[in-house]
C-alpha cells in the first residue's frame, strides 16, 4: 500500500477533535509523525496513546504567539525537521450581531485568525531555510458566502482566505505551498451547540442532502499535503456538498 506521507513531520492546530483528530488519524495512517497541539490535556494525551509513537500531544494555545514559537521550535529540534503545518484550530459562535460584545469578538478573531497567523509566522521561517514546506488553513465556506449569526466566524475565515493568498504569493519562491481547505456543514464539536432540528435543516439546504463528515474534509487536507498537489498553492479547496455552488 502506497504510504503518501512517510517520515514526514507535520503539526495540527485543534488536533484533538472534529476535523483536526480525523486528520491526525489519517496522518498517521499515511506514515506521518503527528503533533497534535490542542488545549484539551487529557483528550490530547489520551489521543496521542492511541495513535501510538509517532503521536505525540503539545498543549499549545493558539492564541498566544509565544506558545506556537515554542511548539513549531521544539517539534524542529525533536525531529530535525518540520514539513506540513495544518492551522486548524479555531471556535465557531452563532450569536445576533447586536449582541455580541468585544471579548466575544475578539476570541473568535483571536483563535481563528492570529493562530493562523502565529503558525505561519513562525513555521515559514523554517520552511525558508530547508527550501520547502506545506500550510494548510483551515477557513470554511463562510469565508466565501455570508451567514446570519455568524459575523465573527465568518469575518474570521475571509481572513483566513485571504491571509492563505498572501503568503502563498509571498513564500512560493521558497517551495513553501500555502492553501486552504473551507468546509461546509460537518459532524464537528461545532456543530453540537446546535439544536437537532438545526441540524436537519443544514442538511436539508446542502444540495447532497447530508452533513459531511470529519473524515472527508481530512481527505482534502491531506490531498493538499501531498505532492499531488504539487503545483496548487494558494487556492481554498471547498468541501462543502455543494452548498457554495447554488
Amino acid at each position: 500500500m502506497l504510504v503518501r506521507l512517510d517520515g514526514q513531520v507535520a503539526i495540527i492546530t485543534g488536533g484533538v477533535s472534529g476535523i483536526g483528530e480525523a486528520t491526525a488519524r489519517l496522518f498517521i495512517e499515511e506514515g506521518a509523525n503527528v503533533i497534535i497541539a490542542d488545549v484539551n490535556n487529557p483528550k490530547g494525551e489520551e489521543l496521542a496513546n492511541e495513535l501510538g509513537d509517532r503521536a505525540t500531544y503539545v498543549y499549545t494555545d493558539v492564541t498566544e504567539e509565544e506558545e506556537v514559537k515554542q511548539l513549531i521550535n521544539q517539534t524542529v529540534e525533536k525531529f530535525g525537521k518540520l514539513d506540513i503545518l495544518f492551522n486548524n484550530a479555531g471556535v465557531g459562535p452563532v450569536m445576533d450581531t447586536a449582541e455580541m460584545n468585544d471579548d466575544q469578538w475578539n476570541r473568535v478573531i483571536e483563535v481563528n485568525l492570529n493562530g493562523v497567523f502565529y503558525g505561519t509566522k513562525h513555521a515559514v521561517s523554517h520552511f525558508r531555510e530547508k527550501g520547502s514546506g506545506v500550510i494548510i488553513n483551515t477557513a470554511s465556506m463562510l469565508g466565501h458566502v455570508g451567514q446570519s449569526q455568524t459575523a465573527a466566524y465568518s469575518a474570521s475565515k475571509a481572513g483566513v482566505v485571504n491571509l492563505t493568498r498572501a503568503t502563498a504569493l509571498e513564500y512560493a519562491k521558497y517551495n513553501v505551498r500555502v492553501n486552504a481547505v473551507c468546509p461546509g456543514y460537518v459532524k464537528t464539536p461545532l456543530m453540537e451547540q446546535l439544536e437537532e432540528g438545526d441540524i436537519e435543516e443544514l442538511a436539508q439546504v446542502t444540495p447532497l442532502g447530508r452533513l459531511g463528515k470529519a473524515e472527508e474534509v481530512a481527505k482534502a487536507v491531506l490531498f493538499l499535503a501531498t505532492d499531488d498537489s504539487s503545483f496548487i498553492t494558494g487556492t481554498s479547496l471547498i468541501v462543502d456538498g455543494g452548498y457554495t455552488a447554488k
